[in-house]
C-alpha cells in the first residue's frame, strides 16, 4: 500500500511537470517593482519570445511555468529597464574617441591634457570636449593665445562641456573661415580689443563642423557599439537620441537588423531638408527604433550665457543670450509636425526661450491633445508661463543632474528671483502628472542612478548641500523611478510596450544589488547593476 501511494504521488508530480508551460526565462525570488498600479509589486515573472508572459507571486509563476533558464534574484530589486529621455547616444560614442577634458580644474590643466594627447594623435585636428570654466578658480572663458604659441600649425577645436561653446586656435579659425567680420545668426564670436579670443558659441560652431574630417560609417558603427556597451552596464535599455541625421537613422536600422545593435532607440530628427523628406513618408516604427519627432533649439546654454533670458544676465548686464534656430525655422517645423502628427521637442533653457516655445506650441496645439510635444530642459521657466504645460498638454523633459551641476553658479547668472524659478521639477511634474527624466549625456554622466539621486536628494556626490538644492522641487523616489521608466516611455509614445513590467510588454529590466527605493540616501550612489536584460536577453552581467 505504501509503495502504491508513493507511485501515485510521483505520477501526479510528473504529470504536473509535464503540464507546465515552457518559458525562455524565469526570474523568481525577486522584489519586482512593476510600476503597474494594479499589481505594484511581484516576486517572479516568466519571459517568452522577448515578452513578459506572466508576472506575480512566486508560487503562481513556478507552478505554471518551467524554463531551462532561471534566475534566483535572492530578493534583489528588479525594475523596468531604465530609459534616458534625452541624451546624445551617438555623440557620446564619438566623444569617447576624442580628448576628454572633463574634470579639468584650470585652463592650464586643459593645456596639459592637449599637450599629452598631441604626442599620440595622428589626426590632422586635435578635438576635445568637456572643459567648464565654472569649475576653475578664474571663472571666465579662456582665450587662444597659449594654444597659438604651442600649436601654430595644428588646428585645435575644444568644445565646452555643454557643446554650446568652443575654444579654437588661430589655425582652426582660419580653416573655418571665421574672422572678426564674420556674422552668424544664432551664434556669437568673442572679440576683445578688436581680436578674436578663439571662443565661439552655438551656430558659429557649424562653420567648424563643416571643415572637420567627416566621420565614416565604420567610425559611427563602432561609436554606437561602444556607447551601447557602457549604457547596458548602467541599466539603460532605451535611449532617446536628441538629434540625428538621415545617415545615422539608416545605420541604426541596419545595425538593428543585423542584431549587433540591441539598444532600443527613440530618435529625434535634426531639422534638415532630407529629414523633412523622411518625415513626409510617415512614422518609422520597429521593435527597436522609433522615428516620429524633430529636435529644435530655441537658445543656447546657461553655462555659456547663450540661454535666452527675459532680462539681462545678473553677471553680464549687457547680455540676454541668443535665439539659435530662427523664428521662421521654429514655426516651420511646428507647422510641419502639427500637419504630420509628429512630435516636436525643443531645447529651451532660458525663461524667454521657454516663453517663446510655449507660445509657439500653443498656436499649433490649440488645446489639450495627444501629440506629446516636449520642452527639453525647461530649465528656467517664468511662473506665469507654467500654465502652458497643462493647457496644451506639453511634456517637460528635464535632466536632474543639470541642477546639481549648475547650482554652484546659477545664482550668479540668474539672481535670486530667477534662480527660484529654475530646475522646478516637482512643480513641472504636477502640471500634467508626469515628467520625463534624462541626462543629456555626454554633457552629464550616463548613469541613471545619478539622475535618480539628483532628482530625489538634489545634492552632488559629496552630499552638498546638506538639505539639498531647492529641496521643495525634489521628486519622490517613486516619481523619480517613473520619470526614468513609464513616464519616459509615455514621452516616447511607447508606454504600451515598455516602461513597466507587466504581461505583454517587452522583457526589458534591470536587477540592482540594493533597493534604491528603500536604502539610506548615502547608499544610493553605491548601487550596482547586476543584470540588464533587453527583449529577454541578458546584455550585461555574468
Amino acid at each position: 500500500m505504501k509503495n502504491w501511494k508513493l507511485f501515485l504521488i510521483a505520477s501526479l508530480f510528473i504529470s504536473a511537470c509535464n503540464n507546465l508551460e515552457e518559458a525562455d526565462l524565469i526570474v523568481h525570488n525577486a522584489s519586482i517593482y512593476t510600476l503597474n498600479e494594479i499589481l505594484p509589486r511581484a516576486e517572479a515573472m516568466a519571459v517568452k519570445d522577448g515578452k513578459i508572459v506572466a508576472i506575480g507571486p512566486e508560487n503562481e509563476i513556478l507552478n505554471k511555468y518551467t524554463s531551462p533558464h532561471k534566475i534566483d534574484a535572492r530578493k534583489m530589486p528588479v525594475y523596468p529597464g531604465f530609459i534616458d529621455a534625452h541624451c546624445h547616444f551617438l555623440g557620446y560614442g564619438l566623444f569617447l574617441n576624442v580628448l576628454d577634458l572633463k574634470n579639468s580644474h584650470s585652463f592650464n590643466e586643459v593645456i596639459d591634457k592637449v599637450l599629452l594627447y598631441s604626442k599620440n594623435s595622428l589626426s590632422e585636428w586635435i578635438i576635445g570636449r568637456g572643459w567648464d570654466q565654472n569649475d576653475w578658480e578664474e571663472k571666465k572663458f579662456p582665450n587662444k593665445n597659449l594654444l597659438d604659441s604651442l600649436f601654430p600649425s595644428t588646428p585645435i577645436y575644444l568644445k565646452r562641456v555643454d557643446g554650446h561653446a568652443a575654444l579654437l586656435n588661430s589655425k582652426a579659425l582660419e580653416l573655418a573661415g571665421i574672422t572678426s567680420q564674420t556674422k552668424i545668426e544664432g551664434g556669437e564670436i568673442f572679440i576683445e580689443n578688436g581680436n578674436l579670443t578663439g571662443i565661439i558659441t552655438d551656430n558659429t560652431m557649424n562653420l567648424v563642423e563643416k571643415v572637420l574630417p567627416k566621420k565614416t560609417i565604420e567610425e559611427k558603427r563602432k561609436a554606437f557599439l561602444l556607447a551601447q556597451k557602457n549604457c547596458f552596464a548602467v541599466g539603460l535599455t532605451t535611449v532617446s537620441d536628441a538629434g540625428l541625421d538621415l545617415e545615422d537613422i539608416m545605420l541604426i536600422k541596419k545595425m538593428h537588423e543585423s542584431g549587433e545593435l540591441k539598444m532600443r532607440i527613440y530618435a529625434m530628427l535634426n531639422p534638415s531638408e532630407e529629414n523633412e523628406q523622411l518625415a513626409l513618408q510617415g512614422i518609422i516604427k520597429t521593435s527597436h527604433l522609433s522615428v516620429r519627432s524633430f529636435k529644435l533649439y530655441a537658445d543656447g546654454s546657461l553655462g555659456s550665457r547663450g540661454a535666452l533670458l527675459k532680462q539681462p544676465y545678473s553677471d553680464m548686464p549687457t547680455h540676454r543670450g541668443v535665439i539659435v534656430d530662427s523664428l521662421e525655422k521654429l514655426n516651420h517645423f511646428a507647422a510641419l509636425c502639427s500637419r504630420l502628427n509628429f512630435q516636436l521637442n525643443t531645447h529651451s533653457i532660458g525663461d524667454s526661450a521657454n516663453a517663446l516655445m510655449l507660445s509657439i506650441y500653443a498656436k499649433y496645439l490649440k488645446s489639450t491633445n495627444d501629440l506629446r510635444w516636449r520642452i527639453e530642459h525647461a530649465q528656467v521657466v517664468d511662473k506665469k508661463d507654467f500654465t502652458f504645460f497643462s493647457e496644451y498638454t506639453i511634456i517637460p523633459s528635464v535632466q536632474p543632474t543639470h541642477a546639481t551641476s549648475d547650482m554652484y553658479w546659477a545664482n550668479q547668472r540668474l539672481g535670486t528671483h530667477r534662480e527660484h524659478q529654475a530646475y522646478a521639477y516637482n512643480e513641472l511634474m504636477q502640471l500634467n502628472g508626469l515628467i520625463a527624466l534624462g541626462t543629456d549625456f555626454p554633457v552629464e554622466e550616463i548613469n541613471p542612478l545619478y539622475t535618480f539621486y539628483a532628482a530625489v536628494f538634489r545634492k552632488d556626490h559629496k552630499g552638498f548641500p546638506e538639505n539639498g538644492y531647492q529641496p521643495i522641487n525634489a521628486l519622490s523616489r517613486e516619481n523619480a523611478l517613473k520619470g526614468m521608466a513609464i513616464w519616459a516611455a509615455i514621452a516616447n509614445f511607447e508606454e504600451n510596450e515598455k516602461g513597466s513590467l507587466e504581461a505583454g510588454k517587452n522583457a526589458d529590466f534591470v536587477i540592482l544589488d540594493r533597493d534604491i527605493l528603500k536604502v539610506k540616501e548615502n547608499l544610493v550612489l553605491n548601487a550596482r547593476v547586476v543584470y540588464t536584460f533587453v527583449n529577454g536577453e541578458k546584455v550585461f552581467g555574468n
